[in-house]
């Protein structure tokens, strides 16, 4: 690798090539995957073209640097990070060439995301068998890379069995076409032959004994009884050959109908010793858990009832059948369940066969590698020993003494895994931040790996052998493999340029440990007391950014809201997972050195719309919603910040005293009207041109209600948020007009309050608090009666009901409001009095506000509509791309856009014009007006129209 002193250098010529980024925030986002392990790249390649990734490997070769192929950095073995030239194929390089329903075969570029593939695949009844539980965002060259299996490998078979040819570019230039019965070159070929001939015995004895043992290189498959299959024995070498630029796989028949049979146990060694019978029924899936995954998810806020479907029991089995219609379906699930209660009577089960019950039984499962990194008391675990396998039958057995292991390190984990083939994974909470929890870490792993062999088993049974378990073959293997391995290596690579350290002539398993000794750095010299209590990581900043493992969720482009900006851009850096990958290389105060006052980090953080969707989607709640705000708060603390921040920041203070000045508000929206005078303000503001400017009310909701009569009824607190107070009033009045109607008495607080939402979001964090605490002081008399709050905008609901109590922490007052902060739709859908309303008998689109959808819930408002006989069609893709003053901010505008055209402009421009468009947020509102010309309306407008 070249001298640190040429890395300006190199950086600059790669830059020259127009698809590197050099940059320090890209690289420091991709500076681990989801592994212990951590690289900061020289750069990082996004080639969007094949002769781009010839030209890839031409630059490494002549800049001397290491290249690493990485899909969709899902990786657990720390197989797709590197110090050099780290290659993203997933952002361009995913295009599906063709798909052969005759021949059941697709040819896909490395970068295609499974789902997409299994999504086009299912037009003709068909899919791609192996279905790691990353299948929303890992790609089919990653999967390649590290012979992923999944859940219906057990019936469906491996990557490897999967793969009918490959096309690859070997470091030199040359490509390959390699399939069954050739590599594409005879000279290769004769090399292979020659290797393969000098090591027939330890490759027929020790290769190849069960399924899932992957460990290593699959020389296995060149054996003429395997028909010298070149393809498969490149399957799983982890990059560390060639580099693939286009493959050929198997698809197979998908069954027409599934049922799910889900098993309990009185513990998950029994479900362990059962899991191999139910595979042999010709189940699709055969999945286990114990008890303990249950517990680590339900520790989790607002899971406390998951996994209250599940049968009773210590540990289960997930067995998936399938047939040609639903009552089959059904019956092969129940005779499963049978079959399962001859061997052990006291099996408890469940068997759905309802599409949205199965998917919601499933998530428990899959979530597993998220969850599971944090145990019921907030420690954290850690992969390393995370993809052990066994020959099924030994699991029981093996299980029970690895357990005794974990007891006698004094080590706790979650098990759970794929144990009809015999596959566990298991994160343990290593003390990887101290020497003598590293040698501790390498302790077990050396004594889990004797176990495991004692077992006949394999330190990998998917994911591969990256840098966690490389290390350990020679304990797994004999001398003579390890040699043919090193051998295999040589044909392809002779000078180890591919993924160097991983296989063969392995890095140390305990080096370059992402949470290791120093982690934090920074923090001794720039200590972190959060504004923010941060209760659930026990007021630490550092632990609360470490929460993100990497397993990618954030990723996903399809489904679920997390992300809005890495769903429009494919880029690492605009992901949470990018994010908090450059937060962490600042804490750690290595290769990003400004701390707080980090460019990089502003960067990563720039096109985080505060959504909060992470909070809720990402297995382990990353929130990064907050740590923009803790960050902004530090990074602009004692010196000027963005016009915007003043603008959009302080807009509740401007609203109150332009409505305040009698007249103020018609002279402002007058002038706003004309252009030059908007084009001014917009500058001056530093709002995005295209941008409108945003109107005044000219009589505020405070100066309607005063003249109102009084009702009699039961109190409630209407509470005036400043857009619905100073710019959208008839959402107010409406609300007020419902709540009467309901029989209620409404209150609006006697002096002014505010959530302080704006400030909280541009990270002005000692301003949120003390606007909190005085709208606590106007609040107290209506906390002590016990009235509820009825909140209109979702936006300020949840700042006041999960914000505050972070924020003010010591206040009593803080917490009361949260428990007494309600919604509109809440206190519709609960009243049992009289039904005021009529049917409207109406279509609608709805955008659930982002914060709604992560911190709280639309039931309420489903069950309202639903009586009102609005047939809603709920948007699905997350935040509308406003977000409060990011849709404003300059810059913004075209992933703003972006966000709104992934399905929420398309559904309001082919809404018939008597479909109503429903939305709560004031942000969401103003998109759906600017973007489309249509008005939105809150559900407080809905229901007065439903009044008689």
């Amino acid at each position: 690798m070249a001298a640190a002193t040429d890395f300006d250098a190199i950086r600059r010529r790669l830059s020259e090539a127009g698809f590197f980024r050099t940059d320090l925030t890209t690289r420091a986002a991709y500076s681990s995957d989801a592994s212990i392990y951590r690289r900061v790249p020289v750069a990082v390649a996004e080639p969007r073209t094949r002769d781009e990734l010839a030209r890839t490997l031409e630059l490494a070769a002549e800049t001397g640097l290491p290249v690493t192929m990485r899909g969709g950095g899902t990786s657990i073995a720390g197989n797709s990070i590197g110090r050099g030239i780290v290659v993203d194929t997933s952002r361009h390089l995913h295009r599906i060439t063709s798909i052969d329903p005759a021949a059941r075969t697709a040819v896909v570029e490395p970068g295609v995301v499974l789902d997409d593939l299994r999504a086009a695949a299912g037009v003709h009844g068909l899919t791609f068998g192996p279905d790691p539980s990353s299948h929303s965002r890992c790609t089919l060259g990653g999967m390649v890379g590290n012979n992923a299996c999944g859940a219906h490998s057990v019936a469906w078979g491996i990557t490897a069995g999967n793969v009918e040819a490959l096309r690859l570019l070997l470091p030199d230039g040359r490509e390959l076409a390699v399939g069954k019965g050739t590599s594409g070159d005879a000279r290769i070929d004769a090399e292979l032959t020659r290797l393969r001939d000098a090591h027939l015995a330890p490759l027929r004895t020790e290769l190849g004994r069960f399924s899932r043992q992957v460990s290593g290189y699959g020389l296995h498959h060149l054996l003429p009884e395997n028909g010298f299959d070149v393809a498969k024995a490149l399957v799983g070498s982890e990059g560390t050959c060639g580099v693939v630029t286009e493959a050929t796989v198997r698809l197979v028949p998908v069954p027409a109908v599934r049922a799910l049979a889900v098993l309990g146990f009185p513990d998950v060694y029994t479900a362990a010793e059962v899991a191999p019978f139910a595979a042999r029924t010709g189940a699709l899936t055969v999945e286990g858990m114990a008890a303990d995954l249950l517990t680590a998810l339900r520790a989790q806020p607002g899971r406390g009832d998951a996994g209250s479907a599940l049968p009773h029991g210590g540990g289960w089995l997930y067995c998936e059948v399938g047939g040609d219609s639903l009552a089959e379906a059904r019956e092969a699930a129940h005779a499963l369940v049978a079959a399962v209660r001859e061997i052990v009577p006291e099996t408890s089960a469940v068997v759905v066969d309802e599409p949205a019950e199965m998917r919601a039984l499933w998530w428990i499962r899959e979530a597993g590698a998220g969850i599971v990194t944090r145990l019921p008391d907030g420690g954290e675990a850690w992969p390393g020993w995370e993809d052990s396998a066994v020959p099924p039958e030994r699991l029981g057995v093996y299980l029970r003494e690895l357990y005794g292991l974990m007891r006698g390190h004094g080590l706790r984990g979650v098990p759970y895994g794929h144990f009809g083939e015999g596959c566990l994974h298991l994160r343990l909470d290593f003390g990887l931040d101290t020497p003598g929890g590293v040698a501790a870490y390498r302790e077990f792993m050396e004594a889990a790996a004797e176990l495991v062999i004692s077992h006949g088993g394999t330190v990998s049974g998917e994911h591969g052998d990256g840098r966690a378990r490389s290390e350990l073959l020679p304990k797994l293997y004999s001398p003579e493999l390890m040699a043919a391995y090193a051998g295999f290596k040589a044909v392809f690579d002779p000078a180890g340029r591919l993924n160097p350290g991983v296989i063969t002539d392995p890095a140390p398993m305990d080096a370059g440990l992402r949470p290791g000794p120093g982690r934090d750095a920074l923090l001794t010299t720039l200590p972190i007391t959060p504004v923010h209590a941060l209760t659930r990581d026990r007021g630490s900043f550092a632990a609360a950014v470490h929460r993100c493992v990497g397993v990618g969720a954030c990723r996903n482009l399809e489904t679920g809201a997390m992300c809005p900006s890495f769903k429009v851009t494919r880029d690492e850096v605009h992901s949470t997972r990018g994010r908090a990958r450059v937060l962490a290389e600042m804490l750690r105060g290595e290769s990003i050195t400004r701390g707080w006052r980090s460019e990089e980090v502003r960067e990563a953080l720039d096109l985080c719309l505060s959504c909060k969707a992470c909070a809720d989607d990402c297995p382990v709640n990353v929130d990064m919603a907050t740590y923009k705000a803790e960050f902004l708060h530090r990074h602009y603390g004692g010196r000027v910040r963005p016009v915007t921040h003043y603008s959009m920041g302080w807009l509740p203070l401007w609203s109150r005293v332009v409505t305040a000045v009698p007249g103020a508000a018609r002279f402002a929206n007058a002038a706003l009207r004309r252009r030059p005078v908007a084009a001014l303000a917009k500058r001056l503001a530093g709002v995005e041109p295209r941008r409108e400017m945003i109107s005044f009310a000219e009589k505020t909701l405070a100066a309607w209600f005063r003249g109102r009569p009084r009702h009699d009824g039961p109190k409630v607190v209407l509470w005036p948020d400043t857009f619905t107070a100073f710019h959208t009033p008839e959402t107010g009045r409406a609300a007020v007009e419902v709540l009467e109607a309901l029989g209620y008495r409404v209150l609006l607080p006697p002096g002014p309050v505010c959530c302080g939402l704006t400030w909280h979001s541009t990270g002005q964090l000692k301003i949120t608090k003390r606007v909190l605490a005085r709208t606590l002081d106007v609040l107290e008399p209506a906390l002590a009666a016990g009235l509820p709050v009825i909140g209109l905008e979702p936006s300020c609901t949840v700042m006041l009901r999960d914000e505050a109590p972070e924020l003010l922490p010591d206040d009593p007052r803080a917490r009361l409001l949260a428990e007494r902060v309600t919604t509109l739709a809440e206190v519709v859908a609960g009243h049992d009095g009289e039904w005021p309303f009529r049917r409207l008998d109406a279509a609608a689109v709805s955008q659930v506000h982002c914060h709604q959808e992560a911190k709280g819930s639309y039931d309420a408002d489903r069950a309202v509509l639903e009586r009102l006989g609005v047939e809603t069609d709920v948007i699905g893709a997350g935040c509308c791309g406003l977000a409060g003053d990011f849709g404003f901010q300059r810059g913004h505008w075209e992933v703003s856009q972006a966000c709104a055209e992934r399905e929420l402009y398309p559904k309001v421009r082919e809404a018939a014009d008597g479909t109503l468009i429903l939305a709560d947020g004031f942000s969401c509102r103003t998109q759906v007006a600017q973007g489309t010309g249509r008005r939105g309306l809150h559900l407080a407008e809905v229901l007065r129209r439903a009044l008689p």
